[in-house]
């Protein structure tokens, strides 16, 4: 459950109205919805495909003061595709704390190291197809997480447990470190670097054959998403903008929070009911935690 904090008292002739927030664990933010890539595992964008602007980026950063301090770019698309990615990361770093997801194939891209509190390197995002040699690959990343970490920024390096490269990408991050570690489980690499293995999943579409109305969920209680267009979605995992519960540029959030279809969600969660259509075909929670 959320930490609920006053914002502000306010007295209108001899009524006090209280005005409360609730303060998310993190809030993603999709800055683009392009990719670089066409990867197997991922459900695809079918949304127009856009940058966001940064005036339209200030304005959201300003409408979150006070609802959370960790903003993670990612949702669809690749965050460093970004032209003004840079700019991004210095503007959301004032106020907040920077989270980058990525697939790695721009890592370079990142040259600010002190304004990022972690970078997520997808590594089972590796394509032959994608003009990138895997030791090229390998070498970008694992060197600029090296630079990252000695500043302070912590480092996920992230693999599917069942990829078909796994072996060798773990055989490469060991001759690099000079480590052992197996691949089979996550594991601390060094000082701010870790492995992580994971479960591949199933991204939830309303075309799953899986069907629960059961569950709970994350989404709404710890975490919501914005889409590039501002829309307000449950979680990172509603590619395709599904469940819309507001739009960050029309309406202010807590606003939103306090909605009938917000609060409807969020309480089904809380009695493991899954109100919404897209949710009751997603068991990313039941196959991950």
């Amino acid at each position: 459950m959320q930490d609920v904090k006053l914002l502000f008292i306010e007295q209108k002739y001899d009524i006090i109205i209280l005005v409360l927030i609730m303060e998310f664990k993190k809030v993603y933010i999709e800055i683009t919805n392009n990719c670089n890539l066409n990867c197997k595992f991922c459900i695809g964008n079918k949304r127009e495909k856009m940058f966001m602007e940064l005036k339209d980026f200030k304005i959201i950063l300003n409408k979150l003061q006070g609802f959370t301090r960790y903003l993670y770019f990612h949702i669809m698309g690749e965050p460093l595709l970004h032209p003004q990615i840079e700019e991004f990361i210095r503007e959301a770093s004032e106020n907040y704390f920077v989270n980058i997801t990525t697939n790695g194939y721009l890592i370079k891209k990142i040259k600010d190291c002190k304004n990022i509190r972690q970078v997520n390197i997808s590594l089972h995002s590796f394509n032959e197809n994608a003009n990138k040699s895997l030791d090229d690959y390998l070498k970008d990343i694992l060197e600029v997480s090296n630079k990252l970490a000695e500043e302070g920024t912590f480092i996920s390096l992230r693999m599917w447990s069942r990829n078909v490269n796994k072996d060798i990408i773990i055989e490469k991050i060991n001759n690099y470190f000079g480590t052992r570690i197996t691949g089979e489980m996550s594991c601390k690499i060094k000082d701010n670097i870790f492995y992580e293995t994971m479960q591949e999943f199933v991204w939830p579409s309303l075309t799953n054959d899986f069907y629960s109305e059961k569950g709970t969920c994350y989404g709404t209680r710890h975490h919501i998403g914005i889409l590039v267009n501002g829309d307000i979605v449950p979680c990172c995992l509603d590619s395709n903008g599904d469940v819309k519960l507001g739009n960050i540029y029309k309406e202010e959030l807590n606003d939103i929070i306090c909605s009938e279809k917000f609060l409807k969600m969020k309480n089904g969660f809380i009695s493991n009911q899954k109100v919404e259509e897209l949710c009751k075909h997603c068991d990313f929670k039941k196959n991950m935690f």
